[in-house]
C-alpha cells in the first residue's frame, strides 16, 4: 500500500462523477450479514489501474482508493506460490526496492491530475506512506495439512519475523518475541500478526478484505497526523517568533491578529481531526475494534495523535495568552487616554486660576 497526502479534501461525489462509478455499498463487508460491524461515513472511491511490469519482469494488479479527507492509497498486488525462504528473499526485496515507490508516485500524480475539479486545497507538497501485507491464503505442513493460525505462529515464528521486517537473517530470541506479540485470531483457523511496516495475514481471501481495509485506514489516518503535526509546528514556530519580537505597546495589536489567525488554523485542525477519526465507525464488533487499535499502534497513528493532541493544547494555551497580553494593553490605553483627556479638561481650569 502507497498511500499520499494530496489535499485537505476530495470531493467524492465529484470524484465519482469524472470516473463514472456507482454509489458504493456499505464497505467494507464482514464475516457475519448482521449487524454492521463497522462502516465507513464516506467511503472511499475505487479505482482500477493497469497492471504493469517491474524491472525483475514481475506483473503486478494495482487499484487506487480516494478517500474524503484528501488520501490517495495506491495498493499494489503481486501473487506469489513459494516455500518459506523464497517468501523471506520475496518480503526484503520488495521492503528494500524502491522501484515499486517510484512507479507507484508517477501513478498516483498522473491520476490525481486527470481528478483536479474534486481536489479540495491540494498541497504543494505530498506525504507519503508505504506498507507492505503478506497475505497468506493457505499454509501446509509437512503432512500436507492445513496449519492453524496458531500452528503458524508456533512453527514458523522465526521465518514470520523475518518477513515483517524484511530481513535475510534470523533475528534474535527477543525481537522475535516481541514481533508475534502482536498478534490476534477470531477463529482457529486465522491469525493476523501486525507490525510497524508489515503486517502478515493468514485467511480466505473474502475473511482477510476488512482486516486488509482495517490496516489501510490506519496508516491513512498516520499520514493526516503527520500533516496535522507538521501543521501545528509551523503555527507555533511563527507564534513563538512574534512572541519574541520587540514592538512596545503597538506589539500586542500585531499579537492580537497572530492570535486570531492561530486559533483559526488550531481550530480547522481540530476539525479535520475530528473528521478523520469518524471516518470509520465500530458499532459493536470487539474484533475488529482491537484489530483497529492493535494497527494503529503498532503503525505509530497513536504516537502522532498524542503529539497532535499535545501541540494543539500547546496552541489553546498560547492564544490564550496572547489574547490576555492585548487585553492589557488595551486596557493601559484606554486608562492613559482618559488620563490624557482628564488633564486636557483641567488645563483650562488651572489657567483661569
Amino acid at each position: 500500500m502507497l498511500l499520499f497526502d494530496v489535499a485537505e479534501e476530495l470531493d467524492l461525489k465529484e470524484l465519482r462523477s469524472l470516473l463514472g462509478s456507482a454509489a458504493p455499498v456499505r464497505s467494507p463487508e464482514f464475516r457475519q450479514p448482521a449487524p454492521v460491524y463497522v462502516r465507513y461515513e464516506q467511503a472511499p472511491v475505487t479505482e482500477p489501474t493497469d497492471s504493469f511490469h517491474l524491472a525483475t519482469g514481475e506483473s503486478v494488479d494495482a487499484r487506487l482508493r480516494y478517500f474524503e479527507y484528501g488520501v490517495v492509497s495506491l495498493e499494489i498486488q503481486l501473487h506469489f506460490h513459494c516455500d518459506w525462504p523464497e517468501l523471506i528473499a520475496l518480503s526484503h526485496r520488495w521492503i528494500e526496492a524502491g522501484e515499486v515507490e517510484q512507479r507507484g508516485l508517477e501513478i498516483a500524480h498522473r491520476h490525481v491530475n486527470r481528478i483536479k475539479s474534486a481536489v479540495k486545497k491540494p498541497y504543494g507538497e505530498w506525504l507519503d506512506e508505504d506498507y507492505y501485507v503478506v497475505h497468506l491464503h493457505e499454509v501446509r505442513g509437512e503432512d500436507g495439512a492445513l496449519l492453524t493460525g496458531q500452528e503458524l505462529l508456533t512453527r514458523n515464528g522465526v521465518d514470520l519475523a523475518q518477513i515483517l521486517r524484511g530481513e535475510t537473517q534470523a533475528l534474535s530470541d527477543g525481537e522475535r518475541k516481541e514481533i508475534l506479540s502482536s498478534s490476534l485470531s477470531y477463529f482457529p483457523a486465522d491469525a493476523l500478526l501486525v507490525g510497524w511496516l508489515a503486517a502478515v495475514v493468514y485467511d480466505t481471501p473474502h475473511a482477510a478484505a476488512p482486516i486488509l481495509d482495517l490496516l489501510e485506514y490506519a496508516n491513512t489516518q498516520l499520514l493526516e497526523y503527520r500533516r496535522y503535526d507538521e501543521i501545528l509546528s509551523g503555527v507555533l514556530k511563527h507564534a513563538y517568533g512574534e512572541l519574541d519580537r520587540r514592538g512596545g505597546l503597538w506589539a500586542s495589536w500585531r499579537l492580537a491578529r497572530e492570535a486570531k489567525r492561530m486559533n483559526r488554523l488550531r481550530l480547522e485542525v481540530i476539525e479535520l481531526t475530528e473528521r478523520t477519526d469518524n471516518a470509520i465507525k465500530f458499532l459493536s464488533d470487539m474484533f475488529y475494534a482491537r484489530a483497529y487499535r492493535l494497527a494503529a499502534a503498532k503503525v505509530g497513528a497513536n504516537d502522532y495523535r498524542n503529539l497532535v493532541d499535545q501541540k494543539l493544547k500547546t496552541a489553546g494555551e498560547l492564544y490564550h495568552f496572547m489574547v490576555s497580553e492585548f487585553r492589557e494593553a488595551r486596557s493601559f490605553l484606554l486608562e492613559l487616554t482618559i488620563v490624557i483627556i482628564l488633564i486636557i479638561e483641567l488645563i483650562p481650569i488651572l489657567k483661569v486660576k
